[in-house]
């Protein structure tokens, strides 16, 4: 058990945000990552597509005797995460509750934005966390239909991307927020665009780092620390092209002779229907 992988599943490459966060809090663990960038993004989709969707991913990791699942998909916690919860014979985590947790900690003003999917702002989990935890907190939502699509194209440090940042995030600067979530894990790689156009008194939060922390305390506690000393080799399988992946991946998490290979999901339709 100690030596399994941590199961990460994304709609695309963004998911990788949170797997590089926890390879840097948790060097010895390994990852078997799954991004769907064939059928990137989730936000438009609708519910029922992205809890087949998110079920195949799940499915593709558990026949390779993964220990912990983590969802670092904004749209598809959303909408399914409970349910793998009730269901799967190992921990499986989230993107909201972290990142809603650490939103809270940043904010002074008690003024949070969160910027998403359609799929994620509609669904208001955000929201919905947000207020359980501080029901003061006064919470502006922004979706953001383009990002997703600029960052797995690899156009996130080009000038459309700059430009498309800038009209984006209009409505929301100038509107005293002092916290903005990123709640889309494809969005820290547009980080940098993101601050630049928020300004420096607005904190800029990634749910990364508080997920991979949720991450190392739960496998702690339940003695589930690969404790080995080997390097660890992780997998990285899409759904979609290797090569871009493969590109995109290493500019992020810059390891060499990164592993990709294609993961075949049509054939798991029922892998957990009931």
């Amino acid at each position: 058990m100690l030596e399994q992988a941590i199961g990460v599943i994304d709609s695309g490459v963004g998911g990788l945000t949170v797997a590089k966060e926890i390879m840097r809090q948790m060097p010895n663990e390994i990852i078997y990552y799954v991004g769907d960038t064939a059928r990137c993004p989730y936000g438009p989709r609708p519910k029922h597509e992205v809890r087949k969707f998110t079920l195949q991913m799940a499915g593709f990791l558990m026949n390779r005797n993964i220990k912990m699942l983590v969802v670092a998909c904004n749209t598809a916690t959303a909408v399914v995460l409970e349910e793998l919860k009730s269901f799967l014979p190992i921990p499986v985590i989230g993107v909201i509750s972290p990142g809603s947790r650490a939103a809270l900690k940043a904010t002074e003003n008690g003024k949070i934005g969160i910027l998403g999917t359609i799929g994620t702002i509609n669904s208001k989990a955000y929201v919905r966390e947000l207020t359980l935890i501080n029901h003061q907190v006064e919470v502006i939502q922004l979706a953001c239909p383009k990002f997703v699509s600029i960052v797995e194209s690899f156009e996130y440090q080009s000038a459309i991307a700059k430009r498309v940042v800038e009209e984006t995030l209009q409505p929301i600067v100038g509107s005293g927020i002092d916290t903005l979530v990123l709640g889309c894990t494809h969005y820290p790689l547009l980080g940098p665009l993101i601050e630049n156009v928020m300004g420096p008194n607005v904190k800029v939060i990634s749910s990364g780092e508080e997920t991979a922390q949720e991450v190392s305390a739960i496998l702690q506690f339940q003695n589930m620390l690969n404790t080995t000393t080997t390097s660890p080799k992780h997998i990285f399988y899409t759904t979609g092209s290797p090569k871009l992946f493969k590109q995109i991946a290493y500019d992020w998490l810059n390891i060499k002779d990164i592993q990709v290979d294609i993961a075949h999901l049509a054939s798991l339709d029922k892998e957990f229907e009931k």
